[in-house]
């Protein structure tokens, strides 16, 4: 059954959402939502533009204080995790955001992530062969998830032995990015926050006195404070593993319902760089990216003034039938692709080759099992970062 209104706390909106998307584009492009004062872009040709406007910013603060600029200041209890977010380069703007940008991408280069691709296909290898040892399982719990936190823990150099601790922190900060997050899920987002900041302190302090390989000893030669270190190594993990575990289990789920396109996939492995981009399109993780008005702009003819934000509906772009041809049908060979998932702009995912590397492994790996569905897999109730709960099958 499908929905056709827009309602991100409803779970048959959540699982379901491509129908409003399209009557959203077709008949309200641009519409404002009352519930969280926000305007919906819905187009992929607006919402790439705006992508690329410096008029709009994931923060205002680089050019006004939350009084001038018509705001609330943030709880005082919040203060931790946005002194952790806001150290990061996701929530600031040029000349900060440059400055971050050039310094991580001197540590996190292209170079080094292919370094990690047999590395990381072995994982995606064992990750496999254990799935398929005892006769299936869910993929979500027992592959997606392991292979991204395992590789960010490696490249980090956090020790085997903590490695449970970072998908909990990365799923509880994540919670704050949700539309009007409840106050539990503000107080669990701050204690993760500071929780994984106190941890990666005193791991970037004893890399400093003895480094090693592993990514947070490169960033402690380049030119970050203590508190930019961590703010962009909580990014890294966050980003990195919470997009590339639901592309995986999104992408099986839209498998498993396009039987054709799998077996297609199957006979022809050469399609799989284009199936995995096409994958990311055709059941977008991030669903939704916010953007500050930071002077009146106009989109499609409507005004929308300074000091409001735009929400940015990445799966509503990425089936426009205006960017691509039958939107909603799943083509594993689709040769122009132009969707939107790592986002544009400045704010361009700098952790997508990683992402591709380990979606390309993950997905070869799981591809030479006979995998079939055992059950009709459930959602996740969050709307912004959209996943399945599990995803159960058998070998």
């Amino acid at each position: 059954m499908c929905f056709v209104q827009f309602d991100p706390w409803n779970p048959e909106f959540v699982a379901h959402p491509y129908a409003a998307y399209r009557e959203l584009r077709d008949q309200r492009p641009v519409s404002f939502f009352e519930p969280t004062g926000q305007w919906l872009i819905a187009r992929h040709e607006d919402v790439n533009a705006l992508l690329r406007d410096r008029r709009l910013g994931r923060s205002y603060l680089h050019v006004a204080g939350h009084e001038e600029f018509g705001r609330e200041a943030e709880p005082d209890f919040q203060e931790p995790f946005w002194r952790v977010v806001r150290a990061g380069m996701l929530d600031v703007e040029p000349p900060v955001h440059t400055h971050l940008r050039r310094q991580v991408s001197k540590a996190f280069t292209p170079r080094m992530v292919e370094s990690l691709r047999p590395r990381i296909a072995a994982m995606a290898a064992e990750l496999a062969r254990g799935l398929a040892e005892r006769g299936g399982g869910d993929l979500i719990a027992e592959v997606a998830e392991p292979l991204p936190v395992t590789v960010i823990a490696e490249m980090l150099g956090v020790p085997e032995t903590d490695r449970p601790l970072l998908r909990p922190w990365s799923a509880d900060i994540c919670g704050m990015y949700e539309l009007n997050p409840t106050l539990e899920a503000q107080h669990t987002a701050v204690r993760a926050a500071k929780e994984f900041a106190d941890y990666l302190r005193e791991l970037s302090r004893l890399r400093r006195e003895n480094p090693g390989d592993d990514l947070i000893s490169a960033l402690t030669r380049v030119e970050l404070t203590e508190d930019e270190l961590i703010g962009t190594c909580v990014l890294l993990l966050n980003a990195g593993h919470e997009a590339t575990v639901n592309v995986t289990g999104n992408g099986w789920w839209s498998l498993f319902r396009n039987p054709g396109e799998l077996a297609r996939l199957r006979a022809d492995r050469s399609l799989l760089p284009a199936a995995i981009e096409e994958l990311m399109r055709y059941d977008t993780p991030l669903q939704m990216f916010e953007r500050w008005v930071l002077e009146d702009i106009e989109v499609g003819g409507v005004r929308i003034p300074r000091g409001v934000e735009v929400a940015l509906l990445f799966g509503s772009a990425n089936r426009d039938p205006e960017a691509f041809a039958e939107p909603d049908r799943l083509d594993v060979g689709r040769a122009d692709n132009p969707h939107i998932s790592f986002g544009a702009g400045i704010h361009f995912c700098l952790g997508a080759p990683l992402a591709r590397v380990e979606l390309a492994e993950s997905f070869g790996a799981l591809l030479d099992l006979d995998l079939e569905l055992v059950e009709e897999p459930t959602w996740k109730p969050g709307y912004v970062i959209r996943g399945l709960e599990s995803l159960q099958v058998s070998v």
